[in-house]
């Protein structure tokens, strides 16, 4: 007991000295505070990337497949133009000759490699012995109706095109742009490419108002990305609003509200400076790192500047007494939230997805900062500025008790029950965590204010899937794609693909193979199949690629050395799991009907960000494990009793699978961004259990409460505090869950859960524990004091 007390008094007597510093150095602590946050804003350079590689660590083996993959063949970045032409007809003149100029015009794209479309698709004939590849319709102005006709009817029937290009109907055509970027300048996407699509399509619907058009692809995916973090740093400037307003209706005190106001600017300024410093791009999750300062920043003050308003409305002290005592009362406190809150922030660099790392990194460094202008910038304005505020005096009505003190002796009449009716709800919502599924469809990041996601949506319901993986089909040998046996066992994997329920569309070289062997043959039906000559094929295939125009080549499929050649398959919009399940699929048939040589993984960006949520949940339970264990031991060490730290667990953690629990009655999914939800929320929801223990500690061991008095004493004195920073943090997170961005507005809806959740929790399950945990003690304190009234008498 003595050493509790000489450590108390420490802390006590460090807090003090720190309080009489920089009180008594207010003005020279003010000006080297707002120096240092200038100084580390003059820093700042906020860039922002929005290409979707960001989103994988470059040692993520899904990225190094699909890079390995492209570097073999073409990039796949593009741009998917949909035209819908108001009568459902794609086949009239207007209609293919408004195609062919947007085909024509898409070539000027900036970086554009390759345009793909019906009116410009390579389409093979014979006449006599000679094979002749020409567009499918040129010069369609000057086309007769029987013309059209024709082409319709080729169209339709072509393997290659239905289902990618033109939907069955012929009702709905697309232009694909394949964009090679070199690279080399961030802006190549938001600053060229996007702006001069978007003028392209502004001027052809001008042009052609009865054709609609819409965009996506991965060149638009990319845009939505870097405009969502553009969209999402403007959430600052609502939530600063609403933090001035919350903060000035429950503090009552103008003063205050400007104090903290002031803590938070500069804690958020100095955050942009270490994101200069650092080299730091901003993404979606990274770009919200000012609302999550900005909400978390302010709990410090908060703590501090209640204590401080108490002290004078209620005791009568004066403004500098009250300060100190503010400070003296919620130094440690302080510092452990912002010292778990780090913690918790920090444990995103377990994880497998960059912009997390980033967002982390940058939020602990301003929650550094944050409690550093809490104990110095705040103090020092308070002690300079004015504050009045009314002392209640003794003659005044009597007191009626406050709220905190009512619910506090409601708390303390029935531990036992409290504790287990909240232990029934809490396990009742921990099994319904565990039925929440992953998915982590990359469409749905955005919400359906995006225009990439109506677009994309609108695209798979009336082309075709948005979805795919594709597989680099080996040969063993220079040359071998000309082999017969390479050719059938080919054939038969894109005959497997084509029966599989989530398969859209196939586009493998055997179907290109198939079609010049039977145009080599007259156009003979009979003829369309693989060609069972070695040397056939591959004269087949030299004849059919000298008669392909410029940028309409075969590298998109075929390698260099013609040893490999890839197999794409278009789905339907399924779940990550199936996604994955069917990538395997595919690899396991290769794996079992053809030679080794021609064994593939699957790749592509659809099945990257597929297992991108698995392996992030993989890689941050270590994150998790490590942050519980940090911030069990820092609470063990700062409440000075291994029990109490142990007790803090419960509270901290219960949270969180109430709050997924809820989630799993509200959405049952969830995706990449929620994956992080535990060691950020533990940091956040530490908070209100320190508080709440540190104030029921300093009533035992300094007033000689017992653990009941000492419960209300805690209602009393920091009830109101939690409740303020509660709805403020509440505020905070409820404007980024307004966010467009999927993975952001997840994060901020289930940790607006947890965070209701850890206050009830404290409010009730943790103050019953403390009691119940407490008796022993409580019995030995009440033997003291009979003993103590005996000697008296």
């Amino acid at each position: 007991m003595n050493a509790l007390k000489k450590a108390s008094n420490a802390t006590n007597a460090f807090a003090k000295s720190w309080a009489n510093f920089v009180i008594k150095f207010k003005w020279p602590v003010l000006l080297i505070t707002m120096l240092l946050a200038l100084g580390l804003g003059s820093q700042g350079n906020m860039e922002f990337d929005g290409d979707y590689h960001v989103f994988f660590s470059k040692s993520n083996p899904e990225l190094e497949a699909f890079d390995a993959l492209q570097e073999k063949y073409t990039k796949d970045d593009n741009v998917v133009l949909v035209l819908s032409p108001s009568n459902g007809n794609v086949f009239t003149k207007n209609n293919l000759s408004a195609i062919e100029a947007l085909t024509k015009e898409a070539w000027n794209t900036p970086y554009s490699s390759r345009v793909d479309a019906i009116t410009n698709y390579q389409y093979t004939r014979a006449v006599g012995d000679d094979l002749y590849v020409d567009d499918l319709s040129y010069e369609s102005s000057l086309k007769t109706d029987d013309d059209i006709k024709k082409i319709r009817q080729i169209a339709l029937k072509e393997p290659l095109l239905v289902n990618r290009i033109i939907n069955e109907a012929g009702s709905v055509t697309a232009i694909n742009i394949t964009v090679k970027l070199p690279g080399v300048d961030i802006n190549e996407i938001p600053g060229e490419v996007t702006p001069f699509v978007r003028n392209m399509i502004s001027n052809f619907e001008t042009k052609h108002p009865k054709i609609k058009i819409h965009s996506s692809g991965l060149i638009p995916m990319n845009t939505a990305f870097f405009e969502a973090s553009m969209k999402d740093l403007m959430l600052t400037m609502i939530m600063l609003v609403i933090v001035v307003i919350t903060t000035l209706i429950l503090t009552r005190n103008f003063v205050s509200t400007f104090a903290t106001l002031i803590v938070v600017l500069f804690s958020i300024i100095s955050a942009i400076g270490f994101v200069g410093i650092m080299g730091i791009k901003l993404t979606p999750p990274s770009a919200v790192f000012p609302t999550m300062i900005l909400t978390l920043a302010v709990a410090d003050s908060i703590h501090i500047l209640v204590t401080m308003l108490q002290k004078m409305r209620k005791e009568g002290l004066n403004k500098i007494d009250a300060l100190k005592e503010a400070m003296r009362l919620n130094f440690m406190p302080v510092f452990i939230t912002s010292l778990t809150t780090i913690i918790g922030f920090l444990t995103m660099n377990f994880g497998d997805v960059p912009p997390f790392w980033d967002l982390g990194n940058i939020t602990a460094f301003g929650m550094l900062m944050a409690f550093l202008f809490s104990t110095t910038t705040l103090p020092a304005l308070m002690a300079i500025l004015p504050v009045k505020s009314k002392v209640k005096k003794a003659s005044d009505t009597p007191i009626k008790s406050s709220l905190y003190t009512v619910f506090g002796n409601f708390v303390v009449k029935q531990p036992v029950r409290l504790t287990i009716i909240s232990v029934l709800v809490i396990s009742g919502l921990t099994y319904l965590a565990s039925k929440n599924t992953f998915n982590d469809e990359f469409v749905n990041y955005f919400d359906k204010t995006v225009d990439f996601r109506n677009s994309t949506d609108y695209i798979s319901e009336n082309l075709t899937g948005i979805y795919n993986i594709e597989y680099s089909v080996g040969s063993g040998e220079s040359g071998g794609i000309n082999n017969p046996e390479y050719l059938k066992n080919l054939n038969a994997f894109e005959n497997w693909l084509k029966k599989q329920p989530e398969v859209i569309h196939v586009n493998a070289f055997s179907e290109i193979a198939r079609r010049v062997n039977r145009s080599m043959h007259g156009d003979d039906t009979n003829f369309y199949r693989v060609p069972e000559n070695r040397d056939e094929a591959a004269q087949y295939l030299l004849l059919y690629e000298l008669s392909l125009p410029f940028g309409l080549d075969l590298n998109n499929q075929i390698n260099v050395d013609k040893s490999e050649t890839r197999v794409t398959v278009t789905t339907e919009n399924i779940s990550s799991a199936e996604m994955i399940a069917f990538s395997k699929r595919g690899e396991n048939w290769l794996k079992n009907n053809t030679p080794e040589a021609m064994h593939a993984i699957g790749v592509s960006p659809t099945l990257m960000f597929s297992k991108l949520g698995f392996r992030q949940a993989d890689s941050m339970l270590n994150g998790n494990i490590v942050a519980l264990i940090l911030i069990s031991l820092v609470l063990m060490l700062a409440l000075r009793s291994f029990k109490l730290g142990l007790l803090s667990i419960i509270p901290n953690v219960t949270p969180v699978l109430v709050g997924f629990g809820i989630w799993a009655l509200y959405k049952g999914q969830i995706n990449t961004g929620m994956v992080v939800v535990f060691g950020m929320t533990l940091g956040i929801i530490v908070d209100d259990t320190v508080h709440f223990m540190s104030k029921f500690l300093r009533a035992k061991r300094e007033l000689g409460y017992n653990s009941k008095q000492a419960v209300v004493y805690a209602f009393e004195t920091v009830g109101k505090a939690l409740v303020t920073t509660t709805v403020v943090l509440l505020a905070g997170f409820t404007v980024l869950s307004t966010s467009s961005f999927a993975l952001n507005s997840y994060m901020a809806r289930i940790t607006l859960i947890i965070i209701i959740a850890a206050l009830v929790i404290d409010f009730i399950l943790l103050p019953s524990l403390l009691i119940l945990t407490s008796k022993k003690e409580d019995k030995i304190i009440s033997n003291e004091k009979v003993a103590q009234v005996a000697f008296d008498k």
